[in-house]
């Protein structure tokens, strides 16, 4: 009984903001300015944080939808750059994982250190050399800027590894005894038995590439370019109404691909917590 208070009281924190955000977003400008005023600077007093509106209003989400074609335009732009990423690092990113799991060569170990040297950098470390090369090969401000690193990015490999790893070497061997090629096994046991760990990789990812803020900044100058994640700071603090129902609309994705693949999630989780 108090286990599960205490995971109660836990996951009401966690929820909070979540309830607190949705909850915001149905209230006018007027009724978020008298409630955060003081915040925003537009009053003095106190702040009253409000899950329930009392006046609720679908209104901001009518202007959000109806009265905002920016919205649409980086909404959009983030599903094209973050799609671009998936399918490039599908591509890139499945045969490396196999073969770092599957294939025994001359620096394997160190290669995959240096991917793992590689992935836990942060953005800020390789930001320079990014824009250099970008710049080099002119395709800064464009949606390539955002692509092309994104497909080579390491974690997916990481994560895809263990599960390509997982695989019993029994079952390679019966395959090759019933005359199967290496392409062949990689087709036709490989993806199969692996797809958990791709279904992770790229849902991790995706969540990164959906919420991704200091990239967008850097590499991209025109507007019109600019991904969803983008949006919220262009608003100003007298549309704070449209900017709760920006927030819940952009989260929405994260929401259903989350209850879609939570339990690839958790097994990705779990992965990347395997030691080598």
């Amino acid at each position: 009984m108090i286990k599960r208070l205490i995971w109660g009281i836990i996951g009401g924190f966690m929820i909070f903001p979540l309830l607190f955000m949705v909850g915001n977003s149905f209230m006018g400008t007027l009724e978020l300015q008298e409630a955060y005023g003081a915040v925003l600077g537009n009053a003095g007093g106190g702040v009253s944080m409000r899950l329930i509106p009392r006046y609720p209003t679908l209104r901001p989400l009518v202007e959000l939808l109806m009265d905002s074609p920016g919205f649409f335009v980086m909404f959009w732009n983030s599903v094209r750059q973050v799609f671009g990423v998936l399918v490039g690092q599908a591509v890139i990113g499945i045969p490396a994982a196999w073969a770092f799991a599957r294939y025994r060569f001359r620096g394997r170990r160190v290669l995959f250190i240096i991917y793992m040297i590689l992935m836990i950098m942060p953005f800020q470390v390789a930001m320079v050399s990014n824009y250099l090369l970008l710049s080099k090969l002119s395709l800064m401000d464009t949606h390539f800027a955002l692509i092309l690193p994104g497909v080579f990015s390491t974690f997916p490999v990481f994560i895809m590894e263990k599960f390509f790893r997982a695989i019993p070497e029994t079952m390679i061997e019966a395959a090759k005894v019933d005359g199967a090629g290496s392409l062949c096994i990689f087709l036709k046991i490989g993806l199969p038995l692996g797809a958990p760990g791709i279904m992770a990789a790229l849902f991790l990812n995706f969540l990164e590439y959906w919420n991704a803020i200091e990239a967008p900044m850097t590499f991209l100058k025109t507007k019109s370019k600019f991904p969803l994640s983008l949006y919220l700071p262009d608003i100003t603090t007298d549309q704070i109404s449209i900017a709760f129902a920006a927030s819940v609309v952009m989260m929405i994705p994260a929401v259903l691909g989350f209850l879609w693949g939570k339990e690839y999630l958790r097994m990705g989780i779990a992965a990347s917590g395997l030691k080598e």
